[in-house]
């Protein structure tokens, strides 16, 4: 009986796919095995579903796995599996066209893309074209498989270059043998017979595929005590253990986000969290959820306990991972979670995504965006849920990293604003909510008042505070740099204004005009002595026992921003202060008068700088010149 051969020639459009897949993928070449692995569980998924319904399919053959073969002399990779298989007629239907549905897409969106190296593992899978990507690594390809429920087999070959043949063959069981002739490796290149280099790549790509993928590798077994050579005293001579073959199972396959949450233990969610994000300190919190319907995923999200080293570096990456049906699609998939979520760590299993979507498409796709708006509402829940010892504890690790999401996502400003908590002047040390804060407001107080800083102590004591103390008004004691982008995006919460103590008439108290008008010439002379560092001299409202204080205008920059761009290397614009000086002080009369005896005397010029120095210094601030500082204040205390 003849055996049917076939010889067809690929058409121009499938050679020119052929082309690129094979020669701009090459420096993503592992990609290859990911799409073998994930065919092959399909093949498998297939055939357990046909079998619930196709009595004795499965025959004796009820133990599913996917088999990694290789041979480092014959430099060939071989992936089988016992899955559902195919026919003659299935072969030449999806193997011999190569995805005829997807063909045209590729090439267009390749044409599109229009640049060198621009072809990624994200395309590959999306236009149906997997088991292609053999050929980057392959000189040839021979596919053998035979259907489950047949006695007959198909073998098809090709080498890529044009044609491809398919003929009968023979096998013994269901399921397809994929056979890679491989190239020959240049140098630095990965060699794909090497035990170590199958399994990262199972590991990264394919480590929780639903059936075990196995491989035989090479173990140390002991020697049975009655095959040791002993010598006369009994003593073993020689090796105890030798050299075996036998197969490892190279993935986990423990996929817990897909189990149902009352079957998962608490050890086995800290196991997962710490094979997930290299993370040995146990999670702070997790949520695991899913979600049916029109959207539809599976979640499994955790908040560390201790934020990690790299968290504000700008070139770390962050975000979770993202898999369909177990395969991994992408690590750090950003497209997922908002910047001021960049600490959480999990999957996220979108079984309707393409098995591999680029990064452009993840923006743009309509799914991925529900589930990002899903994820994120569901974190606010879980934040606004913890006990306050817990929550305190997230937000000591990762609470100027929440911040960001003020300033970045309108849409959720309030929700952010509602988890921010800060220290306050009545706090005690604690933290505060901002709810807490106006719940607590005096009745004649209508704004919430904050003060930035690099020091909570200078903060506390700072002379800025000092009529808002008097008045019992509490205020917030910003300390992070990101407080001051918080104040510039937060104007206001639960209808309260926020008010920075250092900027603006605060209108607590009314200036004496009295007073005002007997210091005015002094304060003139003040400014033009200062004007190289000062915009103004006012009589200050704020302070009740200072003498001075620095401030600005609501509108200008405060010192603590000029001082975070300018330890940035940032150019900042000219930002003059104002000196505010306190004119029921006994020290401004001992000035006045001395502006009255004589403009022109020096000690006046020392006391003048010396009250720029003193407002400076309330501030937490740096002297220009510490030594005619230490001198002034020597002269004052020895009464010269």
């Amino acid at each position: 009986m003849a055996v049917k051969t076939e010889t067809h020639e690929f058409k121009t459009e499938v050679k020119q796919l052929l082309n690129l897949i094979i020669n701009s993928l090459y420096s993503n070449r592992e990609i290859f095995l990911r799409e073998l692995i994930s065919n092959a569980s399909d093949a498998i998924d297939k055939l357990r579903f046909k079998a619930q319904t196709g009595e004795g399919i499965l025959g004796d053959d009820t133990e599913f796995k996917i088999r990694i073969e290789r041979d480092a002399i014959k430099n060939t990779l071989t992936v089988q599996d016992n899955g559902i298989g195919m026919t003659y007629d299935e072969v030449l239907e999806n193997i011999g066209t190569i995805a005829k549905s997807g063909t045209n897409g590729f090439l267009e969106a390749m044409e599109q893309l229009n640049k060198e190296d621009t072809i990624t593992p994200e395309l590959i899978g999306q236009f149906g074209v997997g088991f292609y990507s053999s050929f980057i690594v392959a000189e040839k390809v021979t596919l053998l498989t035979r259907a489950a429920g047949s006695d007959k087999a198909v073998r098809w070959e090709s080498h890529g270059d044009g044609e491809f043949t398919i003929t009968e063959a023979e096998k013994d069981s269901r399921g397809t043998v994929i056979t890679l002739e491989l190239k020959k490796k240049e140098d630095g290149e990965q060699d794909f017979t090497d035990e170590w280099t199958i399994r990262n790549i199972v590991k990264q790509h394919s480590d929780f595929v639903n059936y075990p993928i196995v491989m035989e590798v090479e173990k140390d077994e002991p020697i049975p005590e009655a095959e040791q050579i002993k010598d006369s005293d009994g003593k073993t001579i020689g090796e105890t253990t030798r050299k075996v073959l036998k197969d490892d199972t190279l993935n986990s396959m423990k996929a817990i986000w897909s189990k149902n949450k009352n079957d998962v233990s608490d050890e086995e969610y800290k196991e997962f969290y710490q094979h997930i994000s290299h993370d040995w300190n146990p999670p702070l919190e997790k949520l695991h959820l899913k979600l049916e319907g029109t959207t539809e995923y599976t979640a499994l999200l955790y908040i560390p306990s201790q934020a990690p080293f790299d968290l504000f570096n700008p070139e770390s990456k962050h975000g979770v991972h993202l898999y369909c049906k177990r395969v991994f699609i992408m690590g750090d998939c950003q497209e997922l979670m908002p910047e001021y979520f960049r600490f959480i760590k999990g999957v996220v299993d979108a079984p309707d995504l393409n098995l591999n979507v680029s990064r452009e498409i993840l923006q743009q796709d309509r799914l991925v965006r529900n589930i990002r708006r899903n994820l994120v509402k569901k974190l606010f829940e879980l934040l606004n849920a913890l006990d306050q010892e817990t929550y305190e504890k997230f937000w000591e690790e990762f609470g100027a990293v929440l911040k960001v999401g003020v300033q970045t996502d309108f849409e959720n400003k309030t929700k952010i604003a509602d988890l921010l908590r800060y220290k306050t002047t009545k706090s005690d040390g604690k933290w505060r909510s901002l709810k807490e804060y106006v719940e607590a407001m005096p009745a004649d107080q209508k704004e919430i008042y904050y003060i930035t800083g690099e020091n909570l102590t200078a903060l506390i004591n700072s002379p800025l505070l000092e009529q808002l103390k008097s008045k019992d008004f509490e205020v917030l004691l910003m300390t992070d740099p990101i407080d001051e982008w918080v104040t510039q995006a937060l104007s206001e919460y639960d209808g309260k204004k926020l008010k920075s103590a250092e900027k603006g008439d605060l209108d607590l108290d009314k200036v004496d005009e009295d007073k005002k008008d007997h210091y005015e010439t002094l304060f003139k002379h003040i400014r033009a002595q200062l004007e190289d560092t000062i915009k103004e001299v006012r009589p200050s409202t704020r302070l009740t026992d200072s003498v001075a204080c620095l401030s600005g205008d609501t509108y200008d920059m405060s010192g603590y921003m000029e001082k975070i761009l300018k330890s940035a290397g940032q150019p900042t614009p000219e930002n003059k202060r104002v000196l505010e000086l306190n004119m029921a002080h006994p020290v401004m009369e001992k000035v006045h008068a001395m502006f009255e005896g004589d403009k022109d005397d020096d000690r006046l010029k020392d006391y003048i700088n010396l009250l720029l120095d003193l407002a400076v210094i309330g501030e937490g601030g740096k002297v220009d010149d510490p030594s005619r500082f230490s001198k002034l204040v020597g002269d004052l205390m020895a009464g010269v």
